[in-house]
């Protein structure tokens, strides 16, 4: 029997599936330095350096044919053939000219943006002509010789520093070098064509559908840098709307996704007992994992730092979350003694609270999984836990179904999330933390695996 906080399975992965959507189109939406003849402006200067000029954007499309200046040697040239940004400047002696795009191509705020980078360049002894003139020659050699192994290493270093953590970095590496390296690694970037990403795809498309997506994607950024520096030219073959997606069915229409394996909520103290066997900080590690319904990398990055012992809270920073925002756990006393366990274990020795084999290392991401092997449960994965503890939520109280989401750090929307942040929801959390460890410590009683209603709505 379901009571109030269970939800349609198929309904909160669609809900699930919306909030990353949305995730994705935030992040692309973050502003980005500008960058242009191999010089950038940081993105948090652009708005006050483009607000200043004497042109609209509006006015710019209107003007009639003439000159007319912006100020700062930015200069729109309009003629009835059409409108164009120029950089009119002296250097060395000589007036000079450049041309910054038509107006069609290249908006007002990009015009400025550029004619700063020219200016500075002007100021320092460069001339931008010749900059231009060099990394065009530049390019074009690279593009003659530049082979996509070589252009992915040059993406990835110039990416991987903004990118969430090292093993989303090992994995853009790992799966090209797998995947795509052995079809066109060693071709030069202007030979690589549908074709060629097609015979890439096509034997993982069915098979592996989530692989195949992501080393699509991944081609095409590759890509899609290698055209801004224009050591390619045409259209991107890796891209899906409109090109792939007209050639390869949608990932979705593939296989049915599969998740995480999960044990049954009702089987989880049986598991509890056997997990009891083991000592080790692994079995320790999974322990504060099922607890706490974390992630595993959110557990084995845990610092004693972040621990609170008198609040009984432990406070996860943003760059160890997936949704790259701060979380706050609610400590059940089992999860503390899990953490007076590793104490006496020497675990505070270290800054981490479960420790690797090396010194000032984390566990590996692999230990927990190694420890559900020892127990013979291959059938089981560390991350099916959080679908257990949801299953348990959803079907055996009356918690409310977004305080059940926030506890697993789920995005639950601006007002309902930011409500449930607030100290009072936390002691409220702390409740159904706390009733997730009873529940795992205690065997069930047949027949008592539903709460009396007044008693559930008293714990929610």
């Amino acid at each position: 029997m379901a009571l109030q906080g269970s939800t349609d399975t198929s309904e909160v992965e669609t809900l699930k599936a919306e909030v990353e959507r949305l995730q994705r189109l935030l992040s692309k939406a973050k502003p980005r330095d500008f960058e242009f003849l191999g010089e950038s402006i940081p993105a948090e200067m652009l708005s006050e350096l483009r607000a200043a000029g004497k042109l609209s954007a509006k006015g710019a499309q209107s003007r009639p044919a003439g000159m007319y200046g912006d100020g700062g040697n930015l200069w729109l040239q309009a003629t009835p053939g059409g409108r164009s940004w120029l950089f009119r400047y002296r250097f060395a002696g000589k007036q000079r000219e450049m041309g910054l795009g038509s107006l069609q191509e290249v908006t007002l705020g990009d015009a400025r943006s550029r004619a700063i980078i020219c200016r500075r360049l002007v100021r320092d002894g460069v001339d931008p002509i010749d900059r231009r003139q060099s990394l065009d020659a530049t390019a074009k050699v690279e593009s003659q010789v530049t082979t996509f192994r070589q252009a992915t290493k040059r993406y990835y270093d110039a990416k991987k520093s903004g990118w969430h953590s090292d093993k989303h970095a090992a994995q853009f590496l790992s799966s090209l070098a797998a995947y795509a390296y052995p079809v066109i690694g060693d071709l030069r970037l202007r030979a690589i064509d549908t074709d060629l990403v097609l015979k890439i795809l096509e034997p993982i498309w069915n098979e592996k559908p989530e692989t195949a997506s992501r080393v699509r994607s991944r081609i095409e950024q590759v890509l899609d840098w290698a055209t801004v520096r224009k050591m390619r030219r045409g259209e991107n073959p890796a891209r899906w709307k409109g090109h792939l997606q007209a050639l390869l069915p949608a990932r979705g229409k593939v296989r049915a996704v599969e998740h995480h394996a999960a044990l049954p909520w009702s089987d989880m103290h049986d598991f509890w007992i056997a997990l009891s066997s083991r000592t080790s900080s692994s079995a320790e590690a999974l322990r504060f994992t099922i607890l706490t319904a974390a992630r595993t990398g959110e557990v084995i990055g845990a610092r004693w730092s972040e621990i609170d012992f008198v609040a009984k809270a432990w406070s996860v920073p943003a760059d160890r979350m997936k949704a790259r925002r701060p979380h706050r756990v609610a400590l059940s006393a089992e999860a503390l003694s899990v953490l007076e366990r590793m104490k006496l274990l020497g675990a505070n020795d270290s800054d981490f609270i479960f420790p690797g084999a090396k010194p000032d290392s984390a566990l590996s991401n692999m230990a927990m999984t190694m420890t559900l092997r020892k127990l013979d449960r291959t059938d089981l994965t560390v991350h099916g836990f959080r679908s257990t503890f949801r299953d348990w939520a959803a079907e055996t109280t009356t918690f409310p179904n977004e305080m059940v989401e926030m506890a697993l750090a789920h995005s639950i929307g601006s007002k309902v999330e930011a409500a449930y942040r607030r100290g009072d929801m936390f002691e409220r959390r702390r409740r159904l933390m706390d009733n997730w460890a009873k529940h795992c410590l205690t065997k069930p009683v047949k027949g008592a695996n539903v709460h009396r209603i007044g008693e559930a709505q008293h714990a929610g």
